[in-house]
């Protein structure tokens, strides 16, 4: 900044073309449309990389279980294999996750303070301060949504569902599937005990319902939430 305040000239400057912006209704309505479609664009490019990373996840797991029951030859640990990758693609689609819920949080600001209530004004606002939280949101983006619930949100949605077809495919490998052999023995992968294995998938599981079904305050905006559909009657 120069001596001769030509920058605090300039900061004013850009104050009162901010204040002049916002007293004038027509400019302002131009300015909050524009800025909820850009919002709504990005939300759906979000929302189309979650869905290719659970495209990924659902491919995955169906050539897995078509090559592990294609011959009795072929090792059962695949699905295991299998699992740790399904788990991968959960951990990249809940860092997507946290970047979508972003824009989808600036969308519902808009939705909730802005649209709806244009269509029904005795209502009143959701936020009193909605055009200031957005203001704020917009000099300084901040994730929204902690990496744990990211991850219980896809695992309830997805993950965990895909994950247990994983399950259940093992568990019948190392029993019905090879009816000569105890599911232990046939658990066993080279030098590990199938004891130590069946015990550390059982922790596995044990701790991805743990993260999905633990009690928390949810954050993630947006979300379609249950209610009663006579409420639309």
């Amino acid at each position: 900044m120069s001596d001769d305040g030509s920058g605090d000239s300039d900061l004013r400057e850009e104050a009162e073309l901010g204040e002049e912006m916002a007293d004038h209704s027509t400019e302002m309505s131009s300015i909050l449309g524009d800025a909820y479609r850009g919002e709504l664009d990005r939300e759906t490019t979000w929302r189309s990389r979650l869905d290719q990373t659970t495209t990924w996840g659902v491919t995955v797991v169906a050539a897995i279980l078509t090559w592990a029951f294609s011959s009795a030859d072929n090792p059962h640990y695949i699905l295991l294999i299998g699992m740790l990758t399904v788990s991968l693609f959960l951990f990249i689609e809940a860092r997507r996750y946290r970047d979508y819920d972003v824009y989808r949080s600036r969308v519902r600001l808009f939705q909730q303070n802005l649209l709806a209530d244009a269509l029904d004004p005795t209502a009143g606002v959701e936020h009193e301060d909605w055009r200031g939280k957005l203001g704020r949101d917009y000099r300084i983006p901040t994730l929204k949504v902690s990496i744990w619930e990211a991850i219980a949100n896809r695992l309830r949605r997805i993950y965990l569902p895909l994950l247990s077809v994983l399950l259940v495919a093992w568990l019948f490998r190392i029993t019905t599937f090879a009816p000569d052999e105890s599911p232990l023995a046939t658990a066993a992968i080279t030098v590990v005990p199938g004891i130590v294995v069946v015990v550390a998938v059982a922790l596995f599981y044990l701790a991805a319902i743990g993260i999905a079904v633990w009690p928390r305050d949810r954050e993630a905006k947006g979300e379609f939430r249950a209610g009663d559909p006579g409420d639309w009657k």
